[in-house]
């Protein structure tokens, strides 16, 4: 690899991808501290907004400090300036530095500014002053400290924008809100082929087909993808205006991934470890975080004395393969339930893992702030369902998947089970006598509704709930593409938090999966048959796309479901179908 003549060797290394026995090192981020003084001189006047066409974005705030990100878009190598100021029209810079774009990180640029004021905003532009280019300006705050006089904090809770299933809206609501800060839960990029997931009669017309043109496995497939996903508008104009806390999901790899394979990857795409260290490689470079040399990203944030949050991933550091229920049914279709729950209870199963269990019950041990935020991917409340409505979803699900629809007999068959399941259910919590042990029977005999989550990994759960019991606990999640509110208890009933799960950007929910977006109605009754027969389960809502806003309060906090009417048309109103306090 050859040194360009226009950077110094020092920046070179600092910012060189480190190739060892095929293994990716992810590139450092550029620090600043108080070694770039306040500069006004140079500002970019008569400068013209291009060659950053993937816009500007901050990621990872914290009370001293956040990282600034562009791209520059050119193509070629080349010293950019950056400026960050307290007021939009740079008429006094806090902070001004250079930093190279080069090939090497696909010319992207992350500067982490360091030793700046608390609960401030602040504005930053980057430019190359050779060629009179410059970005927009972008819009980014540091987090109060603890001595910070503070009310309020406000989020934005969003996951799953699949680029060919609809336009981010979302992403545009959320960015004309009031909300201090973004945090994404993952599935930020899908990683499939053009046809395949998320494609609909609106992904042609309205161009967004996936690039590149394959199923992407390579780290210059994984670029493409990134950065045909940063040229969405409403993405854009999102990362412009607001900073993003970020943590990945399955997709960002490949689907259902764990720790040494995915559902997603085939023999024949190659070695997984090669993959998920190309996909780290180009997330590290358009969503960089603090952490950032290797793939234990969990990390913490601190919002003066009201909230910790604290960002896991469940997904590719320490997660075991997913069990499968057909793994558990013999050639007569007989099921092992036995050997079933002695898999599932099993404490050797992990998701998180012991070393980010440790790190996460030291940093909970010595927190003081109110709320402990946990911000993760997927669903922690129990989802234990009726197995026979369990067995009919999964036959519904099966025959979309196979034959375009679900069968007529086999909807109604699941209409009638329902009808029965949730009057049988609430007499059962009437403690009606005259219910026969067969009736019982049908809404006590549960299952996980997806072993994906949580429900997968019982005893880390338990573990877990452990070490939250109590202490004020709100858990966050994405990945289903629905909205859900549940409560998180123990094995022994005792109640550990609320979970607060929101909708998708635009990937498909349950009601697409089934075969029913076109009639909401049914969508409707299901969630309302969910949360009656599944106990902890308090709210859904299976077919609208949007996001979760959170305030929170040193009392309590306030949680809001916002949709918006649809993916499909640009013009689109929010609305709030929930609300919800947390004292």
């Amino acid at each position: 690899m050859e040194k360009n003549n226009d950077l110094s060797r020092r920046r070179f290394l600092r910012n060189s991808l480190l190739v060892a026995g095929g293994v990716f090192i992810a590139p450092l981020i550029e620090s600043c501290s108080d070694d770039d003084k306040p500069d006004n001189s140079g500002a970019p006047e008569g400068m013209k907004n291009e060659g950053f066409e993937t816009g500007v974005a901050s990621f990872d705030p914290t009370e001293t400090g956040v990282i600034i990100w562009t791209r520059y878009s050119t193509g070629s190598d080349a010293e950019i300036t950056w400026e960050l100021s307290k007021d939009a029209t740079f008429a006094e810079i806090t902070r001004k530095g250079q930093a190279g774009a080069s090939s090497t990180n696909d010319f992207t640029i992350a500067v982490d500014v360091q030793n700046i004021a608390s609960n401030t905003k602040y504005y930053y532009r980057f430019y190359n002053a050779k060629t009179k280019q410059v970005t927009v300006t972008g819009e980014t705050r540091t987090l109060p400290s603890k001595t910070d006089v503070v009310n309020d904090v406000k989020m934005a809770v969003v996951s799953c924008s699949n680029f060919p299933a609809g336009l981010f809206n979302v992403y545009g609501a959320i960015a004309s809100s009031d909300v201090d800060v973004v945090v994404h839960l993952g599935d930020y990029i899908y990683e499939y082929a053009p046809g395949q997931y998320g494609t609909n009669p609106f992904t042609n017309p309205l161009g967004r087909e996936h690039k590149p043109a394959k199923e992407i496995t390579s780290l210059s497939d994984y670029r493409e993808r990134y950065r045909q996903y940063r040229g969405d508008k409403n993405l854009q104009l999102l990362h412009q205006k607001k900073p993003f806390i970020c943590v990945w999901d399955d997709h960002e790899f490949a689907n259902d991934s764990y720790k040494s394979g995915a559902e997603n990857h085939q023999a024949s795409e190659g070695d997984f470890q090669m993959r998920k260290m190309a996909a780290f490689q180009a997330y590290s470079e358009y969503i960089p975080l603090k952490t950032g040399k290797d793939l234990r990203i969990y990390r913490s944030f601190n919002f003066g004395s009201i909230l910790s949050l604290y960002m896991m991933d469940t997904r590719v550091i320490a997660r075991d393969k997913q069990m499968s229920y057909s793994d558990y049914i013999d050639t007569g279709g007989n099921f092992d339930q036995t050997k079933f729950r002695t898999d599932l209870l099993s404490p050797n199963r992990k998701l998180i893992g012991s070393e980010q269990m440790t790190w996460l019950g030291s940093q909970i041990s010595a927190d003081t702030a109110k709320w402990k935020v946990l911000g993760q991917q997927i669903l922690m409340t129990k989802m234990l369902i009726p197995a026979e409505l369990l067995l009919l979803l999964n036959q519904i699900l099966a025959e979309v998947d196979h034959l375009g629809s679900a069968q007529p007999a086999t909807m109604q068959a699941l209409i009638g089970a329902i009808s029965e399941l949730v009057v049988i259910k609430m007499r059962h919590k009437q403690s009606d006598p005259s219910l026969t042990a067969q009736e019982i029977a049908r809404i006590t005999t549960t299952l996980p509704y997806n072993l994906d989550a949580w429900d997968g990994y019982f005893a880390e759960r338990e573990q877990l709930y452990a070490m939250l019991s109590g202490k004020d606990v709100v858990v966050l999640a994405g990945d289903t593409h629905n909205a859900w509110m549940g409560k998180l208890t123990d094995m022994q009933g005792n109640f550990i938090g609320t979970e607060i799960a929101c909708s998708s950007v635009s990937s498909p929910g349950l009601e697409v999966y089934l075969g029913i977006s076109a009639d909401p109605s049914k969508a409707i009754e299901l969630a309302q048959a969910f949360t009656v027969l599944i106990d902890d389960l308090e709210y859904a809502n299976l077919y609208k796309r949007g996001y979760t806003y959170l305030k929170f309060t040193a009392s309590g906090s306030e949680v809001e479901w916002r949709f918006v009417d649809n993916v499909t048309t640009e013009n689109t109103n929010v609305t709030t179908e929930k609300k919800y306090t947390i004292a």
